[in-house]
């Protein structure tokens, strides 16, 4: 490129940067022409995350990427104007109109930053109202107050227009409840996007597939193979593409406890995950007569559905008694549990020989709160004498939980056993990598680890209750996808299938497959 055409491109660029059109206006220019995140991310040469943070304002444009996205953006508004009836957002895409200015920003808000941890992330707490705009926001500045990071603050609703005069007695008004207001979290439009990406990542979990059996020429174990090898890197971009446009930033190297490190490569760290190794002791497969039929269920993709879960999202806090528990928070506890007197039922603490306190997880003590309460009252609550939480949030994970559920339905649907597996490694290995593995080093959370690990084994010990409940016996509950009942139709309780959150008999275990006897040995 010549001297004088680099200087064109360089003042073209500046003309153009200088009117950039705000966050809002490059997501609606992209979705009036149809395109995906994926399709301007490949032509601009950057990646799709990045286009989301400019369409959320989270980040600018920049070179070298900067300039071909200007002319896409400048393209599509001479393409899809704005409703003549709205004001004009893109009048910032020319350099003779000036663009509209946002409302002044009250002085007492002006220079404050969010509050970040060393690893430059923004840390979260309990959430409270912005101090700007009033919408609840887990962030905070770096003087403490509630308030949003940025371009985050929810727009200010406009002023209502004056009521015009009325030159006749009005009625006398009818007093009504006040409703308060209420704000979307997110704008409706999100829905056709969020759609949009999980398509675009569907498209990328098929993509790996056909690579891998092609390259196998037509050898499925060799295919499988490979897709297990890439399963972790793979799942991985996953989960920061479908982090692009969440709402909570998290800290993905915080300062770690001792309790959640590991003495040695081979010794575990001190948490106590309740894994359950339940048998009934009324019923043996030794008994003498063997004449009380056992139907051995199998739970499918358990670990999937532990995904949705409280994690914890920034710098564990340690408190002391009771102070770290609460609705909002996660981590991990120091407890001493109450006396479970119920053989007939499996212990929500699993097969534990040691007595006194131990360190469990938020989805342990979740479990041991409900089961202490009005509904179950199963059991005393637990004592709780020091924790390390932080501010937490259930749907952490839901994006990626849902893709991986939607790509294992279409594999079950297809008969596809390639995908399936693929799917299968990439969330168990997701879970089991993302504490302190030399496999996964993009993230360091046992404490994500072991609550997804704990989370599946309340919900199996929930089924188990739940079988209680409905006049089944439980005989066995082992691991996080056995359970073995008997006393009644099981179908009526759980329901049939392979779906997830779905039941079916066991098969090609033995003598615990399907259907077994077993003998009454208690009262």
């Amino acid at each position: 490129m010549s001297e004088e055409n680099s200087v064109e491109a360089l003042l073209e660029e500046a003309r153009l940067a200088a009117a950039m059109p705000p966050p809002e206006e490059r997501f609606r220019l992209r979705e009036a022409a149809g395109f995906s995140r994926a399709h301007i991310a490949a032509t601009v040469g950057v990646g799709r995350s990045t286009i989301a943070n400019w369409e959320t304002g989270v980040s600018d444009p920049t070179p070298p990427a900067r300039l071909p996205y200007l002319r896409i953006l400048k393209g599509l508004a001479e393409i899809y104007p704005p409703p003549a009836t709205a004001p004009d957002p893109v009048a910032a895409l020319s350099t003779e109109t000036p663009a509209p200015t946002a409302p002044p920003v009250p002085a007492a808000f002006t220079g404050l930053e969010t509050l970040r941890g060393p690893d430059g992330r923004a840390i979260e707490g309990d959430p409270r109202p912005c101090v700007r705009c009033g919408v609840e926001t887990t962030y905070q500045s770096t003087d403490g107050r509630p308030l949003h990071s940025g371009a985050l603050c929810q727009p200010a609703a406009p002023a209502p227009a004056p009521a015009p005069a009325v030159t006749a007695p009005a009625p006398a008004p009818v007093p009504v409840s006040p409703v308060p207001a209420r704000v979307p979290t997110r704008p409706q439009r999100r829905s056709k996007s969020a759609e949009r990406a999980e398509a675009d990542l569907m498209g990328l979990i098929r993509s790996a597939v056909e690579h891998e059996a092609e390259r196998a020429g037509g050898d499925e174990d060799a295919a499988l193979n490979a897709l297990i090898k890439r399963a972790i890197p793979d799942v991985m971009h996953l989960f920061n593409e479908t982090r692009a446009t969440a709402r909570y930033e998290y800290t993905a190297y915080p300062a770690l406890p001792d309790v959640l490190h590991k003495p040695s490569k081979k010794d575990p760290d001190q948490i106590w995950e309740a894994r359950p190794a339940y048998n009934n002791p009324a019923y043996s497969l030794r008994a003498p007569e063997r004449d009380v039929k056992v139907t051995a269920l199998d739970v499918n993709a358990a670990y999937l559905s532990a995904l949705k879960v409280w994690l914890p999202i920034g710098k564990l806090e340690h408190t002391t008694g009771s102070d770290g528990v609460g609705p909002k928070r996660s981590g991990v506890h120091l407890i001493t549990p109450a006396e479970w007197t119920h053989p007939h039922l499996p212990n929500p603490l699993g097969d534990r020989d040691e007595p006194g306190a131990l360190w469990i997880t938020d989805a342990t003590l979740r479990l041991l709160l409900r089961l202490s309460g009005p509904k179950w009252a199963l059991t005393e609550a637990p004592t709780v004498h020091e924790s390390w939480t932080s501010g937490a949030t259930e749907n952490f994970l839901d994006a990626l939980r849902k893709l991986l559920v939607a790509a294992r339905a279409e594999a079950i649907e297809a008969g596809d056993l390639l995908t399936l597996e693929y799917v299968k490694a990439m969330y168990s290995k997701f879970v089991s990598t993302m504490g302190e593995s030399q496999h996964n080093r993009e993230m360091v959370r046992p404490d994500w680890m072991h609550n997804i690990h704990s989370q599946a084994y309340a919900l199996h010990c929930g089924r188990a209750y739940k079988a209680h409940q409905a006049g089944l016996d439980v005989v066995a509950l082992k691991h996080t996808d056995e359970l073995h009942v008997t006393g009644g139709d099981w179908r009526k309780v759980f329901t049939e299938g392979r779906g997830v959150a779905e039941l079916k008999i066991k098969t090609g275990d033995g003598k615990t497959s399907g259907e077994y006897l077993v003998g009454k040995v208690g009262g």
